[in-house]
């Protein structure tokens, strides 16, 4: 694949872009954090370079209005406000217009850059209000730009591949001359043998005696190019004597001979502290997506081959396939742990969404994030997105009071909007929960009476209240606005969990808040499961849900007055018979199974005939002709090549639901509740 430099710089700028929303948005939340304006300031700084080296001249134009404003507020001349928050999240928006529109995307409007600079720049020369921000807190020794010169030891060891991708680093020394006074001082300790170097690599490493009346960010900033991969040290210091120095100062290109004295300027304990950025690889999703398909027809063809060898009986094949087995294993959840990335990737979008459509609504909320390291598949991640924005958006619409109706319930004038993940087994769980003013049960259950969805003298648990509100069309809203209204948000919601094999429930209390949970799968490609049979049949039931298996009597299903219930230690758990439900004609075993799954906070069993063992599982779609079968999740191929469909809880214990409540006689049981209730 060829290099594509401006791809590249677009990948880098989607990141920045992320990085400067987030970083505003901290600033315009209050937050008075001189690292934060830092990191502004390098995000504008490298995206105006990089535009600039992609011939992208209208974004690094753009950018360099924005950098000099920064610039001032890191020297202090210019006050943190929320202002200046509000300047900078239309400067990130305009920049990503600025990168669509030289992409072939929708056209910049006319006169917007211009309008935007000159706010920009009215902003850097205005003389802020008495009273209205508070300035960055006075950088410390190190730090300090302006007045008096500072001496600066500065430690660059460059990522070996510097040469290589375009780094000079005599240009580098040339810029921190134009800061100050440079002696430069050559290590040569890495150059290996003559024979053994690669003239691509760089095997020098510099320390550097800058004399100037520039703090740590400026010093920083020549290198912030360059910085990726390698080690840079930047410590200021008294004074440096001229015997020192003496032998060690070189030429800004770094040339000459270094003694091993030049090596102990650095001292040890700054060295131990310099790490290099972890070295990462952007590989595009399709090929990842290639490869998880790749191994998941290597899992079919060992697990075929380790029947085959079962079925020969050739004892020298059983440690081969056993230790094939194992690679197998190990290499899949490596490559399913390549298309593993943190949910705080997906988080981190809804701030911005939150703190704009509090403003449109005239709320005050803050989104508050936990559990951001949690890890989802990207297939997932891909498609959770839409319904966190559906729950975020019902959260500041529906469930979050106005400040002044807050104030008056004794409540903070500011709402929380807690946004959460969490490993539980196999399953990750999402959590969106607010303090706002909870579920009106009330009327809930007068819209549905309403909508003739229910009987007015029914009697309802406050989870059949709650679930009310995710059937198609139900809103309590009084009007449709642009937020809420039209009763296809909790609606849409639960469809798209459904298809991603997860679920939804809900909980609330008055004036205290609501919480949705959705609990999601970890990946979508390849499960373990539980491989069961019934009649000809076999089935796959995924093992993240089992929790045990039982044996299931002719006797005891004449016990319990007839009702599809077993005793488990103690405990009456309902269950299914699958052979019924699926309508499969021929004669049960006088033993059969009972698969004990967990099913949102209830256990259920599954009835089979007989449970088979593990099966590693590669999930493959049904296609447009089966879409329609709403029990199964999907298929896979056994070792034998014959065809296993995947069951999906849920939907199962939603069939028989449905099906008790249309016809109770159609249960052996004829029980007066359906499974799940």
């Amino acid at each position: 694949m060829q290099y594509n430099p401006v791809e590249t710089f677009l990948q880098e700028a989607e990141e920045l872009l992320a990085e400067i929303e987030q970083s505003a948005l901290s600033l315009g939340s209050g937050e008075r954090s001189e690292e934060t304006v830092n990191q502004l300031f390098r995000a504008f700084h490298t995206i105006k370079g990089s535009g600039a080296m992609c011939g992208l001249d209208a974004v690094a134009g753009f950018t360099h209005h924005v950098e000099s404003l920064l610039d001032k507020v890191r020297e202090g001349a210019v006050p943190v406000s929320p202002a200046l928050a509000g300047l900078v999240l239309q400067a990130r928006d305009h920049i990503k217009i600025l990168l669509g529109a030289g992409q072939g995307g929708a056209a910049v409007p006319p006169g917007s850059s211009e309008r935007l600079i000159a706010a920009v720049d009215e902003f850097a020369h205005s003389d802020a209000p008495a009273g209205e921000a508070e300035t960055i807190a006075a950088a410390p020794a190190e730090e300090h730009s302006g007045g008096a010169e500072q001496t600066w030891r500065i430690c660059f060891h460059p990522n070996p591949s510097l040469l290589a991708c375009g780094g000079n680093p005599v240009a580098l020394f040339r810029e921190l001359r134009e800061l100050g006074a440079c002696e430069v001082t050559a290590h040569t300790d890495e150059v290996p043998a003559l024979d053994d170097i690669q003239p691509d690599l760089c095997y020098l490493w510099w320390t550097i005696t800058l004399r100037a009346d520039c703090g740590a960010n400026a010093i920083r900033d020549v290198f912030i190019f360059v910085e990726d991969g390698s080690k840079l040290e930047i410590e200021p210091i008294e004074s440096v004597s001229s015997q020192d120095q003496a032998g060690r100062a070189h030429s800004a290109d770094g040339s000459g001979t270094a003694g091993e004295a030049g090596s102990g300027t650095l001292p040890a304990a700054a060295r131990q502290k310099t790490l290099a950025r972890e070295s990462t690889v952007r590989v595009p999703s399709n090929r990842l997506d290639r490869l998880v398909n790749l191994v998941g027809e290597l899992v079919m063809n060992q697990s075929r081959l380790a029947q085959a060898a079962s079925q020969s009986g050739v004892a020298e094949l059983a440690n081969p396939v056993q230790e094939l087995e194992r690679l197998v294993a190990e290499l899949r959840d490596n490559v399913l742990g390549i298309r593993m990335l943190p949910i705080g990737t997906l988080f981190g979008r809804f701030r911005r969404l939150v703190h704009d459509l509090s403003a449109e609504l005239g709320k005050e909320a803050e989104l508050v994030t936990e559990g951001a390291e949690t890890e989802l598949d990207k297939s997932i991640l891909d498609q959770l997105g839409e319904p966190l924005v559906h729950c975020l958006r019902n959260c500041l619409d529906h469930a979050v009071e106005p400040p002044d109706e807050r104030s008056a319930k004794g409540k903070a004038r500011r709402a929380t909007i807690r946004l959460s993940a969490v490993h539980t087994g196999c399953d990750v769980v999402v959590s969106v929960q607010d303090d706002g003013r909870g579920i009106d049960r009330a009327a809930v259950r007068a819209k549905a009476v309403e909508k003739q969805l229910i009987a007015p003298d029914a009697s309802l648990s406050d989870k059949d209240i709650f679930n009310l509100i995710l059937m198609p069309g139900f809103s309590t809203a009084r009007q449709v606005t642009n937020v809420s209204g039209r009763g296809v948000g909790m609606d849409a919601v639960k469809r798209q969990i459904d298809a991603l094999r997860g679920s939804l429930s809900l909980a609330s209390e008055e004036d205290k808040g609501t919480r949705v949970s959705i609990t999601l799968p970890l990946t979508l490609a390849i499960i373990d499961g539980l491989l069961v049979e019934i009649g000809s049949d076999q089935l796959i039931v995924p093992m993240a849900a089992v929790t045990e298996n039982v044996e299931l009597l002719r006797t005891q299903r004449a016990r319990n007055n007839g009702r599809n219930v077993i005793a488990v230690r103690g405990e009456l758990v309902p269950f299914i018979d699958l052979r019924q439900a699926f309508h499969v004609e021929s004669d049960a075993p006088p033993i059969e199974k009972v698969v004990i799954v967990r099913h949102e906070e209830h256990r259920v069993g599954l009835v089979v005939d007989r449970v088979l063992g593990t099966h590693q599982t590669v999930i493959q779609s049904l296609g447009k002709f089966f879409r329609n079968i709403e029990v199964v999740s999907g298929a896979t191929i056994m070792g034998d090549g014959r065809v296993a469909l995947i069951l999906d809880i849920a939907a199962v214990v939603r069939h028989v639901d449905r099906d008790c409540r249309e016809d109770p006689s159609t249960t052996r049981a004829g029980r007066e509740q359906p499974i799940a209730c």
